[in-house]
């Protein structure tokens, strides 16, 4: 049962899936539900891309990041990475990339072309703090990541603290992120009850505290000590953190604290000197992505909703 009553259940809401054509509109889609208009972020949690099963390829030529770290999980199909750090690995299912931007990095993401498994997975961003967000950039490899269960489920721990299990991948802020299977009716997970938290549905949709959320849709909720997901037979994947609440402008593939920021961390792409800031992805010679064009107004930061 859930530990609160009716009258006491936190707020909680759908975030619907929208369809984002990933390298154009002949490219790979991805369904995004993160960033919402009414809710920025889930924890630190600020991008979110389901995509798959699709037999269409990964392509994503070398392009920047700043403020983030970038968390790819591939269910199916094989994902090439490359970045101006030099490294070089080919990301399997059941296995985690960790990518921390600092004040600037450039990766490139291919699918692999042995590998003629249709493709599925997630690619999630997460917005660093004040203290790590102007810091190196690093990468993190993490290909055995701990399993988890409980009473009707089971579950891969991708990021974070659950079940008496910990991940190793490093995070910066209080979060986690599992994938979990659900095996019987009426499972009943117990949550850090100092976290919101969002559930993704991942193949199917799935019931959350009575809601159906449809396949590729999000259900937020407030911090709450369990959430009850009925849905044998589905898999999804449970998000949470503390509530960020750092000014963030998010832009394109960049995250700062002003718009000023952006201008520059834009302009710094652009110009793409030897040994600049982002520095260069081997094996691509001078394909890049360009930056779009900044709008005519300025960035404002994300507002999050007072619930």
């Amino acid at each position: 049962m859930s530990a609160f009553s009716a009258d006491q259940r936190p707020t909680a809401e759908t975030l619907q899936a929208r369809d984002v054509p990933l390298g154009g509109i002949r490219g790979l889609t991805v369904h995004r539900t993160l960033p919402h208009r009414s809710r920025p972020t889930i924890g630190a949690w600020c991008f979110a891309d389901h995509f798959g099963p699709t037999d269409h390829r990964m392509t994503v030529l070398p392009h920047p990041h700043t403020g983030l770290q970038t968390v790819t999980w591939p269910m199916a199909g094989r994902i090439r990475h490359r970045d101006s750090l030099g490294s070089d690995v080919v990301l399997k299912p059941g296995e985690l990339n960790l990518m921390t931007s600092g004040d600037g990095v450039s990766h490139s993401e291919i699918s692999d072309p042995d590998d003629p498994t249709p493709m599925a997975g997630v690619q999630l961003w997460v917005a660093l703090p004040e203290s790590r967000r102007l810091g190196p950039a690093d990468f993190e490899h993490v290909p055995d990541l701990p399993t988890v269960e409980g009473r009707g489920w089971d579950g891969v721990l991708v990021v974070g603290d659950f079940a008496g299990q910990s991940s190793r991948a490093r995070v910066y802020t209080p979060l986690v992120g599992v994938q979990i299977s659900l095996r019987e009716p009426g499972v009943v997970l117990d949550l850090d009850p100092g976290f919101e938290h969002g559930v993704l549905a991942l193949d199917g949709p799935v019931t959350v505290d009575g809601t159906e959320v449809g396949h590729r849709d999000l259900r937020y909720l407030e911090p709450t000590s369990q959430v009850r997901l009925d849905g044998p037979g589905t898999t999804v994947l449970l998000l949470g953190g503390e509530p960020f609440t750092e000014k963030l402008v998010m832009w394109w593939n960049f995250i700062g604290r002003d718009h000023d920021e952006i201008v520059e961390a834009r302009e710094d792409w652009m110009s793409r000197p030897v040994g600049g800031r982002y520095g260069r992805v081997d094996g691509h010679g001078e394909e890049f992505i360009p930056a779009p064009d900044l709008p005519n107004t300025r960035l404002r930061p994300r507002v999050r909703l007072k619930t």
